[in-house]
Order: structure tokens, then C-alpha cells, then sequence
């Protein structure tokens, strides 16, 4: 998905001070892990060390910090 083609309108001066933090949700497709309860607690740690691992390599408008849920604080959200 190229996001630079998306028509979206812009957001008002006033729309984009209320906007503190975004939430994206990654559908994942890793081959040998399953989805859901089947997965193990081993498993779903290396997902998230790999995941997390990638997402800290973003740069630019893609850049940013990555919260754990396990470790999220109030303030961070």
C-alpha cells in the first residue's frame, strides 16, 4: 500500500491539536506461527520482539515509538 496515494482530506488546526497518539493494527502472516490460542507465550514473545524490532527501523513520517502492552503506563497511552 503506498500511502502517499490516499485521498484523504486534511485534518483542521483544530482536529489536529486533539490528536495526541495514533493505534495501528498489524494483521500479521508469519509462517509457522499460529494465530490466536494456539500460539504460545515463547511464540507470541518472539512475534513481538520481531514485529517491534522492524518497526524501530521506520523512518520519516513512518517513524515512532513502539509501546508494549505489557509495559504501557497510563501516560504512554
Amino acid at each position: 500500500m503506498d500511502y502517499t496515494t490516499l485521498k484523504c482530506p486534511p485534518f483542521t488546526a483544530d482536529e489536529a491539536a486533539r490528536i495526541l497518539s495514533t493505534r495501528i493494527r498489524v494483521g500479521r502472516n508469519m509462517a509457522d506461527v499460529p494465530l490466536g490460542p494456539g500460539i504460545t507465550k515463547e511464540q507470541r514473545d518472539w512475534v513481538e520482539k520481531t514485529v517491534s524490532g522492524v518497526l524501530s527501523k521506520f523512518t520519516g513520517e513512518l517513524a515512532g515509538k513502539y509501546y508494549a502492552l505489557a509495559t504501557m503506563s497510563k501516560q504512554d497511552q
